[in-house]
């Protein structure tokens, strides 16, 4: 199963993600995982994103994608991998498909997990006041949430056009959410 979950800030994507790692025995893929990992191992591209980083810029798709390809090129990512939250724009799906072509594992699912601005901006505020995130203040989400939509939205019509996007509804029990997904997911042949 390849299956990429899509949602806003707060939509439960990383949730969801965890909750199908463990039940599909899949790789769960986060980018920002990836960054992380890269900078602290000091790979090239670790180095470079660093650098990119300190500056405090944002990581360039190029730098991203290429943190994907050896990430999809690992054993454990042979059965299947769940990404969470990538690609962020259109152009990173449009490079997405070219690297999945090139190694022969298109997309099985792509699913969009849909939550009411009002909703987010209460869940967010909650993480932060339990984590500490100054990401998750209410101003802070309004912008996350904006910039979601001016770019990330569009993705989710890059994959309806191609017939391999679920919408669902994101709020409910976890149990319930997780329930939905799996409900869309291609059965195993």
């Amino acid at each position: 199963m390849r299956l990429v979950l899509l949602g806003p800030p707060g939509s439960g994507k990383g949730t969801q993600a965890t909750r199908l790692k463990e039940k599909l025995g899949i790789a769960h893929i986060s980018t920002g995982d990836l960054l992380r990992a890269e900078v602290a191992a000091g790979s090239e591209l670790g180095k470079q994103a660093k650098a990119v980083m300190d500056a405090g810029n944002l990581v360039s798709d190029d730098i991203l994608l290429g943190m994907l390809r050896s990430r999809l090129s690992q054993p454990d990512v042979a059965k299947g991998f769940i990404l969470d939250g990538y690609p962020r724009n259109v152009a990173q799906a449009e490079a997405l498909d070219g690297v999945l072509a090139d190694i022969g594992q298109p997309l099985d699912a792509v699913v969009q997990l849909d939550v009411d601005a009002d909703q987010l901006i209460e869940r967010l505020a909650g993480r932060a006041k339990e984590q500490g995130r100054a990401d998750d203040s209410p101003d802070a989400v309004r912008q996350r949430l904006q910039v979601y939509t001016q770019q990330t939205a569009p993705v989710v019509d890059f994959y309806a056009e191609r017939g391999t996007l679920a919408r669902l509804d994101g709020i409910g029990e976890l149990e319930e959410v997780e329930a939905r997904i799996h409900a869309v997911l291609p059965k195993a042949g």
